[in-house]
């Protein structure tokens, strides 16, 4: 007879940050990298965006493999359907982890703390936050929205505390205009409070759009 075990074991997660965290850090952003990225290579396109007020910190999914046949390019992703419920338990740990780190030495309550995903990782962003319920101040989903799997209502009082921005390329391959429409309705049904801002383009984070909404921050 086979039988599925389970063991919790230890393992090594990565990520990058851009700033200075002995300075005076005003602004925290958390961003997380879509699928078949690398969070050193993601992390790259807010370093021009980036002062000595910021902290980024760019989580690396645990998964990682080869893009293409058994060598070259290397990518990772946060989960698969393969043991789904283990995968973002260990995702989730592994962020709250960071977190704890980044932040032990901080005033958490002089500093506002940002959240951005990038396609796969908006889900990522979401389910972290509805584990964690840590207070932040914007999040930012582009080229993705809110998991279906997760029961808002229940949690209104902690996502009511805070403006969602949806970021959405009108070229995007993976979002439809149907499927925008069919997920507006979802966050409508929920409750959720989003802003939504659609800029000519494709499955993408160009540097001028997220330029004005970093300076909104």
């Amino acid at each position: 007879m086979i039988t599925e075990n389970l063991l919790t074991t230890t393992k090594t997660a990565r990520y990058y940050t851009l700033g200075n965290t002995e300075n005076n850090i005003q602004n925290i952003f958390f961003v997380f990298h879509g699928y078949g990225q690398l969070a050193k290579d993601f992390i790259e396109i807010f370093n021009k965006l980036h002062n000595e007020n910021n902290l980024i910190i760019a989580p690396e999914a645990l998964n990682k493999f080869y893009m293409r046949g058994f060598s070259g390019k290397i990518g990772s992703t946060w989960m698969t359907k393969e043991d789904r419920k283990n995968e973002i338990k260990d995702y989730v740990n592994m962020i709250n982890n960071i977190f704890e780190e980044i932040s032990k030495d901080m005033n958490l309550s002089k500093v506002s703390i940002n959240v951005l995903g990038f396609s796969q990782g908006t889900h990522t962003a979401v389910r972290w936050l509805n584990s964690s319920k840590i207070k932040i101040d914007k999040l930012i989903l582009w080229s993705g929205t809110f998991p279906h799997d997760i029961d808002y209502l229940a949690n209104h009082n902690y996502w009511k505390n805070f403006n969602t921005k949806i970021v959405i390329g009108n070229k995007d391959k993976f979002i439809s205009k149907e499927k925008l429409k069919d997920e507006i309705s979802f966050m409508n049904k929920n409750q959720l409070i989003f802003d939504i801002l659609e800029f000519s383009g494709k499955h993408e984070i160009p540097e001028e759009i997220l330029r004005n909404i970093y300076s909104e921050i």
